[in-house]
């Protein structure tokens, strides 16, 4: 071999080892058809331009499709080119503009910063920025400013386009139990409908609550929509939703953040859009506001009394005295069209009367109902007859409460922990600073700003706690002779539907309509009585 081809060789070598390892990172912030083509150009590209630079060598393209730039988490090819680069698989990224790493400050700076410090640069070819460069991080954190707030103002622009749509009656959402939603519309879905009428009916014709209605939709073999099976809070849903009665509520979710994109529940942050008559109907609007009064009487009240299943002290402690069975609660339906609440034998539900079913085994209950108005009746006789001292029971209760509101909160200053919790915020605001000039890392930020939260958190709990008993103490008098009259009616016996019953109630077995008996926990001894015809108590040695 000649010395100027050896020479020629080597130098070939030396180029081949000197290369710089180098990826390609692009996006594309949509999936239609011009964006694909969009996408396969930029990775053409990027190919090309780095084929135009001798010492650098391709060592792959990271792309990800339809993902927003405001966030990393979703990026899966973002993220793991960001793990290959702190391994130290290549020496450079190339991406097209900030706007294509990311829109958002505090990320561009993060992971720029982090892979400065693993030798890794990278390189803003429209933006004209190399990191590594003096003043790369200025210039960087300038441009990722302006590309963030270009991306606010775009959420803000496609938010007000959406809202006037919806002002217009385009619908946006997907196809539901009953709608097929195509181009903006909404269309019946006769094989959906049907389902939606006969949820409406078994829950308001035939009083049936949302677990029976749930397992007798299963039984019957009849597949919901999105969801793998029937259950109570589906039928909810659907008798919740107000599109059935032809009526279209939008905005029911907002994203307060454009950054996380993240949905929230709407409880009044963003105004509703409400559209009335919007659709044909399925079901009648008088059907729909029947089925959500009885929903509404079940539900938490506003003032925070317990639901329906909680609020009445006899679920599960009502027994059958023929067949053992516990008593199950039932809606009816007066004459005069007002409903009431009454019991019946589980067995006598399922299984009707009494009778021999095709298997040749017994089946059914004649086990009687009663009305829940009638065992709170009984309730009442039954505490009204106990022998007990009332009088030495109303003064120990009233002197334990009025020990407790009468707290003594001197020596804690609210005015003191105010002046803790602005000095924590203000620690929480020169975290940010410090974390911009890289005194802290992400992960360091993120701890302290978390201590200073849950800092701020326990003393403000602390303010209210003290204020509140403060507030109590100023009221110290009324509430006193308030409780003192609760307890005074409790003592006495009054008709309450609370759980004053139902922690004295044992169980009550309906043996027949001359007979109930009361069995009640009252420690050291169990009571039981015998309530004749629901008027008269007898006490029974138990």
């Amino acid at each position: 071999m000649s010395i100027d081809k050896y020479e020629t060789l080597n130098q070939e070598r030396m180029i081949q080892h000197t290369k710089r390892k180098v990826a390609a990172y692009c996006r594309v912030s949509t999936d239609n058809e011009d964006q694909a083509n969009s996408f396969e150009s930029q990775q053409q590209y990027f190919k090309q331009y780095i084929e135009h630079h001798p010492d650098w060598e391709l060592y792959g393209i990271f792309a990800d499709e339809g993902i927003s730039g405001t966030n990393t988490k979703k990026r899966k090819q973002f993220n793991h080119m960001i793990a290959c680069a702190q391994n130290g698989d290549f020496d450079l990224i190339i991406t097209k503009e900030i706007s294509r790493f990311a829109r958002n400050t505090l990320d561009s700076i993060y992971y720029t910063r982090d892979l400065k410090k693993h030798g890794v640069a990278v390189i803003f070819m429209n933006d004209g920025i190399n990191t590594m460069d003096g003043d790369a991080e200025l210039r960087l954190a300038i441009m990722s400013s302006i590309a963030q707030e270009e991306s606010r103002k775009t959420s803000e622009r496609v938010k007000w386009g959406q809202k006037r749509q919806m002002e217009r009656g385009v619908v946006f959402g997907r196809s539901m139990l009953g709608y097929d939603v195509k181009n903006g519309k909404m269309y019946i879905n006769e094989d959906g409908a049907e389902i939606v009428r006969l949820i409406f009916h078994k829950f308001v014709n035939e009083g049936k609550g949302t677990h029976v209605i749930a397992r007798e939709l299963r039984e019957e073999g009849i597949k919901p929509m999105r969801v793998k099976e029937w259950q109570n809070t589906v039928i909810l849903r659907v008798i919740r939703n107000e599109k059935y009665c032809g009526d279209l509520v939008q905005k029911k979710t907002y994203t307060p953040d454009f950054l996380s994109h993240e949905k929230k529940v709407n409880l009044g942050q963003e105004e509703f859009v409400i559209i009335k008559d919007h659709h044909e109907p399925i079901i009648s609007r008088e059907l729909f506001e029947r089925a959500n009064h009885i929903l509404n009487e079940k539900s938490r009240s506003q003032e925070g009394k317990p639901k329906y299943s909680n609020r009445y002290p006899f679920s599960g402690k009502i027994k059958c005295g023929c067949c053992g069975s516990s008593y199950v609660a039932r809606y009816k339906t007066r004459k005069n069209g007002s409903r009431y609440k009454a019991w019946r034998c589980l067995e006598a539900v399922r299984n009707g009367s009494p009778h021999v079913d095709k298997a040749g085994n017994q089946s059914g209950c004649k086990g009687l109902g009663i009305r829940n108005e009638d065992a709170t009746h009984i309730m009442y006789l039954v505490t009204k007859s106990l022998r007990y001292n009332k009088k030495k029971i109303m003064d120990n209760l009233v002197s334990i409460i009025e020990s407790v509101i009468a707290m003594d909160t001197t020596g804690t200053d609210s005015g003191k922990l105010k002046a803790q919790i602005k000095a924590i915020e203000g620690r929480r605001s020169n975290l940010v600073e410090l974390y911009m000039s890289g005194g802290v890392t992400r992960d360091e930020y993120a701890a302290a700003r978390e201590k200073c939260e849950n800092e701020i958190a326990q003393l403000q709990s602390i303010i209210d706690n003290v204020d509140k008993q403060r507030e109590i103490i100023q009221q110290q008098q009324e509430i006193i002779s308030e409780i003192t009259a609760v307890i005074n009616e409790l003592v006495n016996g009054v008709e309450y539907e609370d759980n004053f019953y139902k922690e004295i109630l044992d169980r009550m077995v309906v043996i027949d309509k001359d007979n109930i008996d009361v069995y009640l926990n009252l420690l050291p001894l169990k009571w039981s009585y015998t309530v004749v015809k629901s008027v008269n108590c007898q006490q029974v040695n138990h």
